[in-house]
């Protein structure tokens, strides 16, 4: 396997979740539950990644409330919350989930690139199909539309609100107070009319900073990895080990080169850390959140993961057989994820549930920042991951131990950067800047 560049370095991200991606986080005597409307709690979250150098922020977002009695997460709507993160912050990438199923193209396009303009030039679009009926019914379907159709609009989606973005020339705007504001022709319609969306444009915004907001998808289907290599430029993945993390990786990266693209596309897998001074103080914490964690609301979790109802299967005795991959409707990328952690270790139901409580069976590094470093590398040199993005099990403090004590070793080896050299999410993650396709 061809070694890194010695100029590469890791990507970070945090994915801001609720009090945490343990699911019984919010439960525990130091979390910040009472906190979760407060947009004071997530500028000061942002504000911890920031000093941690972190490229970017990542906000998932969910279009039903789901069961609210085992936590709840969509407390803010993403992009609402991180135009204030934007004023709390300076150097910080701002990633929002939006869904191209439950949107239109023009209404993405305006509001991403109006905090785009908010931001000076930090915004990702990470772009999702959604995923269930009960978000389905919340937008005027009465479940969700077949995968393929989701991805054939997604598709559509994406050329319309990048062609959205480009109905603005860079130059267009010439503000002069004896003539006009704005040269009309470097201002275009796009006259897009497909199967999915009839939009003639231009935007009533002037082009963003970064010419397109960074795109980030997680494609874990055939379709998906398609459309991710055609178009993300940053890439979230599932991988419970080296081993499929390697697959996948190579995989994406062979189909971004197949579809003609030169971009470097960051893979970044999740990432959940239980950082301490020793072994012992870092499985502290983590029996600490799963000491927290009801069985009934795991077996609910486990229950929307594999699409069955778990509620009467036995704790203590293993997992009972669940479909192969090709027979599942459902996302597939935590589907695998999840068969591989039943071929792998043969666990019980229990065991099952607390190896999930915590990312849902992302990669999950418990030890000192030495040893959690030592396997970060090995992931990087070893293909398997471009960087990360971070899911501590709590907040803040996942993310206090991450920066103030992990952060700093991987600054020694060279592996991260001391400061930020740009100002753009673009640049961050290095990444050109588009030209444009209206002059």
């Amino acid at each position: 396997m061809k070694p890194r560049n010695p100029d590469e370095r890791l990507h970070l991200n945090l994915f801001v979740m609720g009090c945490g991606h343990h699911r019984a986080a919010w439960r525990h005597p130091d979390s910040c539950a009472e906190r979760l409307g407060d947009i004071a709690y997530y500028e000061s979250l942002a504000r911890t990644a920031e000093r941690g150098k972190l490229d970017a922020l990542f906000f998932a977002d969910g279009m039903s409330a789901g069961s609210v009695e085992d936590g709840f997460n969509w407390h803010l709507e993403p992009l609402t919350a991180l135009s204030a993160m934007s004023r709390a912050t300076r150097r910080i990438g701002l990633i929002s989930t939006l869904s191209s199923t439950f949107y239109t193209p023009f209404h993405a396009a305006r509001l991403v690139g109006s905090l785009d303009h908010i931001s000076g030039g930090r915004v990702g679009w990470n772009v999702v199909t959604s995923m269930f009926d009960s978000e389905a019914r919340n937008h005027g379907y009465p479940a969700m539309p077949q995968h393929a159709e989701r991805y054939a609009r997604a598709e559509e989606f994406v050329q319309t609100v990048l062609a959205l973005w480009d109905s603005w020339a860079d130059d267009a705007i010439e503000c002069d107070r004896q003539g006009r504001y704005a040269d009309p022709d470097k201002v275009h319609k796009i006259h897009h009319h497909g199967e999915h969306f009839l939009v003639d444009g231009p935007l009533n915004l002037p082009r963003p900073p970064q010419g397109h907001p960074v795109l980030v998808q997680a494609g874990a289907s055939s379709q998906g990895r398609d459309l991710a290599a055609r178009y993300a430029e940053a890439i979230y993945a599932v991988a419970y080990d080296l081993d499929t993390a390697q697959a996948y990786y190579r995989d994406i990266k062979s189909r971004v080169a197949e579809s003609g693209r030169t971009a470097p596309v960051p893979i970044l897998p999740g990432l959940v850390t239980y950082v301490g001074s020793t072994m012992e103080e870092a499985r502290a914490k983590q029996r600490a959140l799963d000491d927290c964690l009801p069985v009934a609301a795991s077996l609910r979790q486990l229950g929307l993961f594999i699409e069955q109802d778990c509620s009467d299967w036995e704790l203590d005795a293993p997992v009972p057989p669940l479909p192969p991959l090709a027979e599942f409707r459902g996302p597939q990328g935590r589907y695998t994820t999840i068969l591989r952690i039943i071929e792998t270790e043969r666990p019980t139901l229990r065991e099952l549930l607390g190896r999930l409580a915590a990312g849902g069976g992302h990669c999950t590094m418990i030890g000192t920042p030495e040893s959690i470093a030592d396997e970060m590398e090995r992931w990087f040199h070893g293909r398997g991951a471009d960087g990360f993005n971070l899911m501590p099990p709590s907040l803040p403090s996942g993310i206090e131990d991450f920066v103030d004590q992990v952060v700093p070793e991987l600054q020694r080896r060279g592996l991260f950067r001391e400061e930020y050299a740009t100002t753009t999410l673009r640049g961050h993650l290095g990444l050109e800047r588009p030209a444009g396709r209206c002059s």
